[in-house]
């Protein structure tokens, strides 16, 4: 991913195209005003505690012109995939909606908790965790009976198997250092045969410029450079991380946690999609991949040690 690359397009669910969803009726919120200087981007490395920080910080400063300049397109209660469109009333990736009744779901990168409100209104029992406090101050003002955690993905406040499904559009899993933390404890608080469905940027979308257009289509980089992303203040202090994985690194993190991959799911670019927004568009959406998502559940084989299965 090019360190050129504006901040709209480095967060694709943050600026996703495609149809609108249902229009909030709620108040908008207060756009609050911070005075800062422009970071300078970079790669090199950022770990686990710097990460979160940064992020806890970029996602309570920009929660509010996020959820202003998207909110149509999330809606209050839709649950949506990625940038592509793809809905899970459609997709009936966490199960049939009619099995959804009476489960329990944690949410993990809620944002506002419109999935989770969609998951409510199934019948399910959601529960929304986010890192960021600002993210779940507009939760409330949404509203709805959905419950509300301000907490670290890799560290869930949670007992052992408290879920049965366990779900992210986007969230923690991009932004995290070391990705099977979050897995193993995803796993933990996951009931036998509990299932976890996270979607992430297409891990083949680093090597491109994000570029809607015919610029965005060449090789600009090397897949196989996982080096971080990083937006920093002026005295290096991170601000902003996001972590690369290639979609190998992604199946064995998910293996390594003590989990099973039931599917991987890449949505084609749909033809009623004609928006362009970000690096998304219907030019690169027809050609390459966007969006990964991958479907999995907890195996049986026992609890992963402290290193992983699988790794050298």
């Amino acid at each position: 991913m090019s360190c050129e690359a504006t901040r709209a397009v480095r967060h694709p669910f943050a600026t996703p195209p495609g149809r609108a969803g249902r229009k909030s009726m709620t108040r908008e919120p207060i756009i609050q005003e911070f005075e800062a200087s422009e970071p300078e981007a970079t790669r090199r490395a950022a770990g686990v505690t710097e990460s979160s920080r940064a992020n806890r910080g970029w996602w309570d400063r920009n929660a509010d012109e996020y959820q202003v300049e998207h909110g149509t397109f999330l809606g209050d209660d839709r649950f949506v995939w990625g940038p592509e469109g793809l809905d899970e009333v459609e997709a009936e990736l966490l199960g049939p909606p009619e099995d959804l009744k009476g489960k329990d779901v944690l949410e993990i990168g809620a944002g506002a908790a419109q999935c989770s409100r969609w998951l409510a209104g199934q019948g399910a029992r959601p529960v929304a965790l986010d890192i960021s406090h600002r993210q779940l101050q507009h939760a409330l003002r949404i509203g709805g009976p959905v419950p509300l955690v301000c907490a670290d993905a890799g560290a869930l406040p949670f007992a052992d198997g408290s879920f049965d499904l366990v779900c992210s559009a986007y969230g923690a899993l991009p932004f995290v250092a070391d990705p099977c933390l979050v897995l193993r404890e995803v796993r933990r608080v996951l009931r036998p045969g509990g299932r976890l469905v996270f979607s992430v940027t297409h891990p083949i979308r680093w090597a491109f410029p994000d570029e809607p257009g015919p610029e965005g289509l060449a090789v600009s980089g090397s897949y196989f450079d996982r080096t971080p992303y990083v937006e920093q203040d002026e005295e290096g202090r991170a601000v902003y991380v996001e972590h690369h994985r290639t979609l190998g690194d992604r199946v064995r993190d998910v293996v390594a946690s003590g989990l099973r991959l039931v599917d991987l799911v890449e949505p084609e670019w749909p033809a009623w999609n004609t928006s362009e927004w970000g690096g998304w568009s219907p030019l690169r959406g027809n050609l390459i991949p966007g969006t990964a998502i991958f479907v999995c559940e907890r195996s049986e084989m026992g609890a992963p040690p402290a290193g992983g299965w699988g790794r050298d």
